[in-house]
């Protein structure tokens, strides 16, 4: 693998632009408009964010071109594992399967004098209901389809840039 390859550099550039722009999607759709997420929206979240330090790493190794692609790799693992997580939650909120029965919350904010009163306005979050949909498609839809694309990309990438 050679370090300057322009696939393994496309490799490392996706596995850290698609983490970032699916998390600033998530939160931008909580905080700006008011998605609350539920226990499975925020299991989607952990493998992306796992996989920005990983694919940093990968750019900070970019002189050591096997090194850099094993952890580019890494992040395209666990962008994969997001986007399985999302097709995972999308079937729940299609009815195609069982989901988790939990709820989730997010707390408002504010002092711990008033915890009852954050606990009472703290929204409920359903995994197996789509908050907001696209075309039939609901975020969670949308991160397995993206991520799982993504996640192909960056292997295809990697295994172009090992044979260069």
């Amino acid at each position: 693998m050679n370090s300057l390859s322009p696939a393994l550099g496309r490799a490392r550039l996706l596995a850290l632009l698609v983490p970032l722009i699916a998390l600033g999607t998530a939160y931008a759709s909580q905080y700006l408009g008011g998605l609350h997420p539920c226990e499975m929206c925020w299991w989607q979240r952990y493998p992306h964010m796992a996989a920005i330090p990983l694919a940093l790493v990968a750019y900070a190794l970019r002189g050591r071109a096997c090194m850099s692609g094993l952890f580019a790799g890494f992040a395209g693992i666990a962008i994969g594992i997001s986007g399985a997580i999302g097709l995972f939650h999308a079937g729940v909120e299609y009815g195609w399967w069982e989901g988790l029965t939990a709820c989730s919350t997010t707390p408002t904010g504010g002092s711990s004098a008033d915890i009852l009163s954050q606990i009472m306005a703290t929204p409920i979050t359903r995994c197996d209901v789509a908050p907001w949909s696209l075309f039939g498609i609901s975020l969670a839809g949308y991160n397995g389809l993206l991520s799982g694309a993504a996640a192909l990309a960056i292997l295809a990438l990697l295994l172009k840039a090992r044979k260069a």
